[in-house]
């Protein structure tokens, strides 16, 4: 029996649905399915009474509830226990290990920058894994925080809201629209739209192509985006195709072939970017990050802010909630970057 299929079996439990079992644990409902169907070969019993209709408890199902969350709570107070150790450890100068996006760039510089400045004892080890797998690691304790991307919610975590990603157009540089400023998606309707498949990056699929539709057309979609260095070269080579990029990672990228131009429709889309953990993490283990966090924010551009209403960032209210605990500076930790 593995704790994964115990946390499937409490969502459909709970929700009486494996579609919104699954979209809450931020899977496929074909895994869920999957996984109860495994646990109740193992255990020997039909968990669920499943029609076309409803999900139900069995008997059985009713019994195993009670039992699995128990097992969650002890896996919980074990991960707590260990948390706690590295929190100390962490107050002596250990490693903090955080999981990043792709395309954070710049923005990751200036973030590590600051977080540098603000705790120079402290280790750094870059994390790079698919969403989920980070979601799942910060909530195991295995990574203490996460940068995620159009996620507003997740099981057992805190999502921290940060600032909002600008994109920018990635176009041949021969390309007429490449000789002026700003571009407006209008602008792009007919040219061959490069983008990851919507499996592989469904909120960033779902917010351009939606964007696209408000700007009044539907694009024409040309082969998929691969890595960036594929794509760019692609696009340079002469064609009429397009992408996008986030801003901060197109400050990074080299352009031989190609020219990166913002967008010029006021309402433009943006990426919430937040920063997932757990809502017993210690106060102090996180206090330089999230200050960091804050600092880079700060310095965004008009557009950039925070993914919600208001003049106080997501970090702000954190502090004021006295999440971060203590003041600036407390801890004074070393920092350099290792990448895992």
């Amino acid at each position: 029996m593995e704790l994964r299929q115990v946390r499937y079996f409490l969502a459909v439990a709970e929700e009486l649905h494996f579609g919104r079992a699954a979209e809450r644990m931020h899977i496929v409902q074909s895994a869920v399915s999957q996984q109860v169907r495994r646990l109740e070969r193992e255990l020997g019993v039909d968990l669920f009474d499943r029609t076309t209709r409803s999900v139900t408890l069995t008997p059985a199902g009713s019994v195993f509830v009670d039992r699995a969350r128990a097992l969650v709570a002890a896996e919980r107070a074990a991960l707590d226990a260990i948390a706690a150790l590295r929190a100390e450890a962490c107050a002596g100068g250990a490693v903090l290990r955080i999981g990043t996006n792709v395309g954070l760039g710049a923005r990751l510089e200036r973030l590590l920058d600051r977080l540098g400045e603000r705790a120079p004892e402290l280790t750094v080890e870059l994390v790079s894994a698919a969403p989920a797998e980070r979601l799942q690691r910060v909530r195991d304790g295995d990574l203490d925080a996460a940068f995620v991307r159009g996620v507003f919610r997740s099981p057992g975590l805190e999502l921290v809201p940060l600032w909002r990603e600008r994109f920018v157009v990635a176009l041949p540089a021969g390309h007429p629209l490449a000789a002026g400023g700003a571009v407006r998606l209008a602008d792009l309707a007919g040219m061959p739209l490069r983008i990851a498949p919507r499996g592989a990056n469904p909120h960033l699929v779902d917010l351009v192509l939606g964007a696209c539709r408000a700007a009044g057309f539907e694009p024409v979609l040309g082969p998929a985006f691969t890595t960036d260095q594929d794509t760019l070269a692609a696009i340079g080579a002469g064609g009429t195709h397009w992408t996008v990029f986030y801003a901060s990672q197109a400050e990074v990228l080299p352009t031989l072939r190609t020219v990166f131009r913002p967008l010029a429709d006021p309402d433009a889309p943006t990426m919430p970017a937040y920063l997932a953990v757990r809502p017993d993490a210690p106060a102090r283990a996180l206090t330089p990050l999230l200050e960091a966090c804050r600092d880079v924010a700060d310095q965004e551009p008009t557009g950039g802010g925070a993914p919600e209403s208001g003049p106080e960032t997501g970090v702000r209210r954190w502090e004021r909630l006295g999440r971060t605990g203590g003041r600036r500076g407390r801890r004074r930790a070393r920092c350099r970057r290792s990448r895992g």
